[in-house]
């Protein structure tokens, strides 16, 4: 990193642009691109850094595309996952996302076609109004669990594509012409400069008759958890449980306590989950609620109260004992700041404006 092979006028260019930009303008964010985990990427300048403040976090949609190209569901690793999340230096902020345009552009696919593929053109009918898959549950579950656990464990902020948050079908492709690729001297078939494909259908999560809405409805209460609670950006994060045989990885982020359940067929009652606090607990946003296309076995409307008691437990001080149904995420928060009957938005459980409101 801080030999001769290093692009020295490169690197000088960055931190000259970081403090010109800083400087003349103090509220100014400024994200980095680097795969190689350069040291000081995010660090001042006045301390020798490159000085962005944030760092993409790229290694994070790579393991789930992974996962979803290579691994049977019962060989996903929690530990893996949870590695490649918190994988990232001490103070350098990162932001995290289960994909990217990459996974959008022609020539890949995005997590929801990995997940559902064709399914997608015959079964992403609302109940009330076409049948379903078990490809379209499964795609559906796993899709809200990996997107709330890269936004729990991943970083300092979140990022999403374009109509990914909602499980856009297809991908993004410009329009293009035959051409010979100058580096290869292979020749690269266009589109006939077609525009089918140059949109983003945003239209989808708007119609009640299709399943689309509850993807975006999940994305969009999780992000207003984060308004609410603050969790990505607080000093406390630990993960208490990443469990192999159960597939259930449990972690603390600010105040919340969350659970996934990513085993394909457990469910598992009463089951233990260490946290830093003792006190009351309730569920502050569930995955499995009606509206996001869940079953309700969890949801904030029971208004169930679950008590931590200084039980050590996965090497916590306190422990809860909950209902952890198979391929389900649920996040806990401590009871005075739950409200089962708030509705804005949907399916949250946030009382008020929640303790940390940010705007």
């Amino acid at each position: 990193y801080f030999g001769f092979h290093t692009d020295v006028d490169a690197v000088v260019y960055l931190m000259l642009c970081n403090d010109m930009l800083h400087s003349l303008f103090p509220s100014v964010v400024t994200v980095g691109e680097d795969v190689s985990g350069m040291p000081a990427f995010c660090r001042p300048v006045s301390e020798g850094g490159t000085g962005f403040d944030y760092r993409l976090n790229m290694a994070i949609a790579d393991k789930w595309i992974e996962f979803m190209e290579e691994r049977t569901d019962d060989s996903w690793g929690m530990g893996e996952i949870t590695h490649t999340l918190t994988n990232r230096r001490w103070m350098e902020e990162c932001v995290s996302y289960a994909e990217s345009h990459d996974q959008a552009l022609v020539g890949d696919k995005t997590l929801a076609f990995w997940l559902m593929d064709s399914d997608m053109y015959d079964y992403m009918a609302h109940p009330d109004f076409g049948p379903s898959s078990p490809r379209v549950e499964r795609g559906i579950a796993i899709h809200k669990m990996v997107r709330l656990l890269t936004m729990t464990l991943g970083g300092e902020s979140y990022l999403t594509f374009m109509g990914n948050e909602f499980g856009h079908p297809e991908w993004i492709d410009f329009p293009r012409d035959d051409f010979v690729d100058p580096g290869t001297g292979k020749f690269v078939p266009g589109n006939g400069g077609s525009l089918e494909k140059c949109r983003r259908r945003f239209d989808l999560p708007d119609a009640d008759y299709l399943k689309y809405q509850w993807l975006r409805g999940f994305d969009r209460a999780m992000c207003h958890l984060d308004k609410a609670f603050g969790f990505m950006s607080a000093p406390h994060t630990y993960v208490s449980r990443k469990d192999e045989m159960d597939k259930l990885v449990v972690a603390e982020r600010g105040d919340l306590v969350f659970v996934f359940n990513f085993h394909h067929t457990n469910s598992y009652s009463d089951y233990r989950v260490g946290c830093l606090n003792t006190g009351g607990y309730k569920v502050v946003l569930s995955s499995d609620q009606s509206c996001f296309g869940g079953y309700s076995n969890v949801s904030k409307e029971a208004d169930v109260e679950f008590f931590a008691t200084d039980h050590p437990h996965d090497d916590r001080p306190a422990s809860m004992q909950v209902y952890a149904p198979a391929r389900t995420c649920v996040v806990y928060a401590p009871s005075e700041r739950v409200d089962p009957l708030a509705s804005d938005p949907e399916g949250l459980g946030v009382k008020d404006l929640g303790p940390y409101f940010a705007v």
